[in-house]
């Protein structure tokens, strides 16, 4: 039988490539250089290919290397949830939870569900990452989150719908567009300010701006509310995000002569679907059921 490469080797490997040389390798993984070339060579000839061609004082890898390079990262990435798992199956459950929020989801559902987890899960930290766009997906990516729930699932994931959202077009009732006596058309809209929320991740993505002549950007969707409420612009919100300000009248829905709603998806995401921890399955459960009581007709069936 062919003998298991070590996963040290494959370390190695991701190491040189990451780090961007040998020595930075070495300094990285606590190792010496010479450790290091002698897990690379020895991956090479237990492989029988190089994975590394050298250029100048570089290494480079070579195309198999490549491929190699892809493989092994998935393989190192399983190992280390793996190992976190067992940690945490030793420990009965999580010590800490990282959850990504996007804010279109309601931050009163999030924190009933946040309460009822706490009554069951009390000995657990719990860091809430609030994101906006692409943030919850960079915060599953860089392994920041351990359970998000975002309106995209990124490359690699897999996820299960949550809530359906809806967005309205609202301002406070003393708001000149609510003045106008008819239904608002998209060019009335461009003439105002319209209040945005700033991509929390690294890409500054916007989303529903209107190429307005003034706009306002908020880092917070908080912020923006507090705007719309003193009436200094309009903004388009999740229904549920606002559902105190709509029903005690400090905001109004703008009557749109078209496009009066727009709707997008919330999925629950975990960033290890193979090994969510038993805290993490919990509070997804917790999230899910609280939803479906909660959110109305929002909220995604079974």
């Amino acid at each position: 039988m062919n003998e298991i490469i070590p996963l040290a080797w494959w370390q190695a490997l991701l190491a040189v490539v990451d780090q961007g040389g040998y020595a930075q390798a070495a300094e990285f993984l606590g190792k010496s250089q010479s450790a290091v070339s002698y897990s690379i060579q020895r991956l090479e000839d237990q492989l029988g290919l190089r994975v590394f061609r050298t250029e100048g004082r570089r290494a480079v890898p070579t195309p198999a290397g490549q491929v190699l390079l892809q493989r092994a990262r998935l393989l190192v990435d399983h190992a280390r949830s793996l190992e976190s798992s067992a940690r945490e199956l030793a420990a009965g459950r999580e010590s800490l939870l990282r959850l990504a929020v996007d804010a279109l989801f309601p931050e009163w559902l999030l924190l009933r569900a946040l309460a009822a987890f706490s009554a069951d899960c009390g000995s657990t930290r719990i860091e809430v990452l609030e994101t906006v766009l692409s943030g919850t997906d960079e915060a599953l990516v860089r392994r920041e989150a351990d359970l998000a729930v975002t309106p995209r699932i990124p490359q690699g994931f897999s996820g299960e719908p949550l809530l359906r959202v809806r967005f309205v077009a609202a301002a406070a009732p003393d708001h000149p567009l609510h003045a106008l006596g008819r239904p608002v058309a998209w060019a009335d809209l461009r003439r105002h300010r319209q209040l945005v929320v700033r991509d929390s991740g690294t890409r500054r993505q916007d989303a529903g701006w209107l190429d307005a002549e003034q706009r306002w950007t908020f880092s917070h969707l908080s912020g923006s509310i507090r705007a719309a409420c003193a009436g200094l612009g309009f903004a388009w919100y999740p229904e549920l995000r606002i559902r105190d300000e709509l029903a005690d009248g400090r905001l109004r829905p703008l009557p749109l002569a078209e496009g009066r709603h727009r709707y997008a998806t919330l999925y629950r995401v975990f960033a290890r679907p193979e090994f969510p921890g038993p805290a993490c399955r919990e509070l997804a459960d917790i999230l899910e059921r609280l939803t479906r009581e909660q959110a109305g007709d929002a909220a995604i069936p079974e």
